[in-house]
């Protein structure tokens, strides 16, 4: 039993980080630096993003990602996750995970290799009128899109499945409006009440739809290339994703809330990993021992 955790577990950790050990080098650098970031413990965003909870959240939003047409063909039309999907979740994990954790020389550092991919990201697209429009993965509808429904997504899975937010909902949308302003989000929303109704101007306005494009897309996360020993439990969290979706937005996946207690279920298959990975993350331990040494130099200084 012993042997089947330990490399579930190493699995695990080379889905989540591309590392075995689930402290690639870029965790490594987090060690690095001479401030303690833009958030630091006790902030709402080491807590969110700092659980378990974090795994449904990418699901979720994801799934959420593909109803704006824009964003769509970007993916679709860019991005290599049918070829490399590991990699690209990786990838996003890195930008998610140094953003918080890290100094802000990094975490501004993380956001401007993203940025610089987004330059060469461009095409057109249909929207919800069948318009052709053209498209910069730059643009602000579009990067106001990704950021409200990230935002959303890992607020309403830590709601769900987490525990308490330092300050509450309205901070940890607050303090995550910095992320979405470092990749050139204009006007992130500041409070619970803005991100949903930024989230409800973007369908009120008639902006998204679902097409077959989307149907493809929504059928790669429902079924990704896992390890099948991984898929019964991605199976829950993926229905755990959708039952935590408001309806309307299920309805334009084409997806229904499974009958059997999911949300429930998901809860426990979280509870499994945190068991197996431990209840702290090596990025966050990386942050506390560069803050560590940030203090014990400041104590230094100071007593001479």
């Amino acid at each position: 039993m012993s042997r089947f955790a330990d490399t579930w577990r190493a699995r695990l950790l080379t889905t989540l980080s591309g590392n075995d050990r689930g402290r690639p080098k870029w965790v490594e650098k987090m060690e690095l630096g001479d401030d303690i970031g833009f958030f630091g413990p006790g902030s709402a965003s080491w807590a969110v993003h700092g659980g378990m909870a974090t795994m449904v959240a990418g699901i979720r939003a994801l799934l959420m990602q593909t109803l704006h047409p824009g964003a769509m063909a970007g993916v679709h039309d860019w991005s290599r996750y049918e070829e490399d999907p590991l990699g690209r979740l990786s990838g996003t994990i890195q930008w998610l995970v140094t953003v918080t954790f890290a100094s802000t020389e990094q975490a501004v550092h993380e956001s401007g290799r993203v940025a610089h991919f987004h330059d060469r990201v461009a095409g057109t697209y249909l929207d919800a009128q069948g318009m052709e429009r053209p498209y910069r993965a730059g643009d602000p509808e579009l990067l106001s899109w990704v950021h409200v429904v990230f935002t959303d997504a890992f607020l309403a899975a830590e709601t769900v499945w987490g525990g308490p937010i330092p300050g509450g909902a309205d901070q940890y949308v607050r303090e995550w409006s910095k992320a979405g302003e470092l990749v050139g989000v204009i006007d992130p929303p500041l409070s619970e009440r803005d991100l949903r109704g930024q989230l409800e101007a973007f369908r009120a306005a008639g902006t998204l739809k679902s097409d077959e494009r989307v149907a493809e897309a929504v059928r790669f996360i429902r079924y990704p290339p896992l390890r099948p020993s991984m898929l019964p439990f991605y199976r829950i969290m993926f229905a755990g994703a959708v039952a935590s979706l408001p309806v309307e937005y299920r309805e334009m996946l084409g997806l229904k809330r499974s009958r059997l207690p999911v949300i429930w279920a998901t809860g426990v298959v979280l509870g499994l990993v945190r068991s197996l990975l431990g209840a702290s993350s090596s990025s966050e331990d990386a942050a506390r021992a560069r803050i560590a040494r940030i203090d014990a130099a400041d104590s230094k200084r100071s007593r001479g």
